[in-house]
């Protein structure tokens, strides 16, 4: 029984990364792929806002992350960003 979970558990993790890699490698040239999930929420304690994106295209790749909250004590967030472009020409 043990062993089937671990092989259910290693299938759940493994099958969204062989389908990623499979469409990014099927992509056809001039075509663009992007991925976005973000979050918004306010209440009584305050408001906050928070994304992920990323993004494939012929002229480079890109992803970003970030998140904001603001309450009574002020205004917190961070941003992580990186990304790579290159020369079609």
């Amino acid at each position: 029984m043990r062993a089937l979970k671990r092989v259910l558990a290693v299938s759940a993790l493994t099958v969204p990364l062989v389908i990623g890699c499979a469409g990014l490698a099927s992509a056809t040239e001039g075509l663009d792929a992007a991925w976005g999930q973000g979050f918004f929420t306010a209440n009584q304690h305050g408001a906050g806002v928070g994304a992920n994106e990323s993004s494939v295209s012929s002229d480079g790749v890109s992803h970003a992350n970030f998140w904001i909250w603001s309450d009574d004590e002020g205004v917190t967030g961070s941003f992580t960003g990186s990304g790579a472009t290159w020369n079609n020409g």
